[in-house]
């Protein structure tokens, strides 16, 4: 969708691929053409390189441009492009392979005198790992050499434990990615993650757009971010000059992100580089006024970076929460199914980047991010703000989202103060910190779960609710609802502009809710929490 858009803004043609699963899917229609590339399964579609060159060559395009998952970090898959005689939108994949594998990219992050974690700069058998612990100290993270997203990773605490993480983590690397390759550095606790936008044309230029502070994480997959970082000007500097020293050294072109660890004493260490755009970098987008997107597909056509360091300054603050079809309640497990409402919010400073639509099949073949949600404000107050009244106004249903949880986070004062790092979800929150229906919302949710489970019709039920269940006995009148329940009667005005979709007129209030049956009740979203609700008829 990102891609498709910049290309239409550029007066390019786009030509979108999909899967039988995505054959209806939003990207597939916004795009001047489509082709299938394959059954569901990621491997015999969207992974299968040569079907996709195919395609390409087919069609006649100029260009590809991998977007943000599957080959999008594939140096094969760069090369298979080229040899084509087609332009690979990102770097050359000798400069992908390079940055791919965390070992080659350390050492080469080291000759170019960027800061590293200490340890390995070679991959490492058992016997070599056991030795540097032992030079390094404890605790160590083990990693695998090819390996992102939290795969193959593995913190010891102590020698006794590092064996068995050794084999995990060979096991786990091997499944993932094909390589059971491994190596280790020290562990920096507690530490803040932070990445800088960069991007370089290939007549020698090379910029940072500034960073982005992406240290609200679960098990290391990202959840919010925002830009720019909580970091001093002299901090920021800093990690720019390294980001673009980074990307020098290893003859970089396009846009990529290097990313860092920063310590409590403003340390900071590389990371890793995504040779790709990033998923966040919208909010980039949000505080400098740069397409970044646009400006990729600029760089691979040829043309010079259209601006220098000194052109790009900071407006404002922007933070985006990622919107998971997944079940935080649940330990956040995926959540299939069809997407019976889909509402994004709008309004003053806000972006949604959307891969879907209600009606759209939510599959649980792919990644599970449905949008992104990006605020941006003159401060950070103000998108913080921004961000609280998009994520109450946005109305799912359906499928379980991870809305209940940005609204949590919300309500953290380390959170509002800017106090934090990657430990902060995994050692703060847990599944009973979600909201509750509140008193005066109780009897509307309860209400709207019997009328959708009975049918729209008259009739009684039981409805379980946060451990509470409450016999109700439905009237429905034209454009009202009248509820008899166990502690008194309630009147509700009440319309349906779209399937699932209600308007609540209650004691002088008006509430939107969606509303859809799921595999064991009925879920009632109601200003940004999801309520599950146990529905069970009974005889009048």
């Amino acid at each position: 969708m990102r891609v498709v858009r910049a290309c239409r803004d550029l007066g390019i043609a786009s030509v979108a691929i999909h899967s039988e699963a995505d054959r209806d899917a939003l990207h597939v229609r916004l795009a001047d053409e489509a082709w299938p590339c394959g059954p569901a399964p990621a491997r015999e579609s969207y992974l299968a390189a040569s079907r996709i060159v195919e395609i390409a060559k087919r069609t006649g395009a100029d260009a590809v441009h991998p977007g943000y998952g599957f080959l999008s970090e594939s140096g094969d898959f760069a090369d298979a492009v080229t040899a084509a005689g087609l332009v690979f939108v990102g770097p050359d994949g000798d400069v992908m392979r390079r940055m791919g594998d965390k070992v080659t990219s350390r050492r080469a992050m080291q000759e170019a005198g960027v800061p590293i974690v200490p340890g390995a700069t070679e991959r490492l058998d058992d016997a070599a790992a056991r030795a540097l612990c032992a030079e390094i100290g404890f605790p160590v993270m083990v990693k695998a050499s090819a390996g992102g997203g939290g795969r193959g990773l593995r913190r010891v605490d102590a020698p006794d434990r590092l064996d068995a993480a050794l084999e995990r983590a060979r096991s786990e690397a091997k499944q993932g990615f094909g390589d059971d390759g491994l190596y280790v550095e020290k562990v920096v606790d507690a530490p803040r993650h932070v990445e800088v936008q960069v991007l370089a044309d290939a007549h020698g230029d090379v910029v940072h757009v500034f960073e982005r502070e992406c240290s609200i994480q679960r098990r290391h997959q990202k959840l919010v971010e925002e830009a720019p970082a909580n970091v001093s000007p002299e901090l920021r500097a800093a990690l720019g000059e390294a980001a673009v020293a980074a990307a020098r050294a290893v003859g970089y072109r396009g846009a990529g992100t290097v990313e860092f660890l920063v310590d409590a004493d403003d340390r900071f260490y590389f990371l890793e580089m995504n040779t790709r755009i990033q998923v966040e970098h919208p909010i980039t987008e949000a505080v400098t006024g740069v397409d970044l997107v646009a400006e990729g597909l600029r760089v691979a056509a040829g043309e010079p970076l259209s601006f220098r360091q000194e052109d790009l300054a900071l407006r404002g603050h922007a933070i985006e929460a990622r919107i998971y079809a997944e079940d935080p309640a649940k330990g956040f497990l995926p959540s299939p199914g069809p997407l019976a409402v889909f509402r994004p919010p709008d309004g003053p400073g806000i972006r949604v980047d959307a891969g879907v639509e209600a009606g759209s099949a939510v599959t649980p073949h792919y990644d599970a991010l449905l949008a992104k949600l990006v605020a941006w404000g003159s401060d950070r107050e103000q998108a913080l703000a921004r961000l609280d009244r998009a994520l109450s106004e946005t109305l799912v249903a359906g499928v379980r989202t991870s809305i209940p949880f940005h609204r949590w986070l919300l309500r953290q004062p380390g959170f509002r103060a800017a106090r934090y790092d990657t430990t902060f979800v995994d050692a703060g929150f847990e599944a009973k910190a979600l909201a509750t229906a509140a008193p005066e919302d109780a009897p509307v949710v309860r209400a709207l779960a019997a009328f959708v489970a009975l049918g729209r019709e008259a009739g009684r039920a039981r409805v379980g609710l946060d451990g509470v269940e409450t016999r109700l006995a439905l009237t429905p009148g034209e454009d009202a609802l009248r509820v008899e329940a166990d502690a008194g009667s309630l009147e509700l005005r009440l319309s349906e502009p779209a399937p699932g979709l209600f308007v609540v007129g209650v004691e002088g209030r008006t509430l939107e809710a969606a509303v859809a049956p799921r595999a064991r009740g009925i879920d009632v979203m109601l200003a940004g929490a999801c309520h599950a609700c146990r529905v069970e008829p009974e005889e009048a």
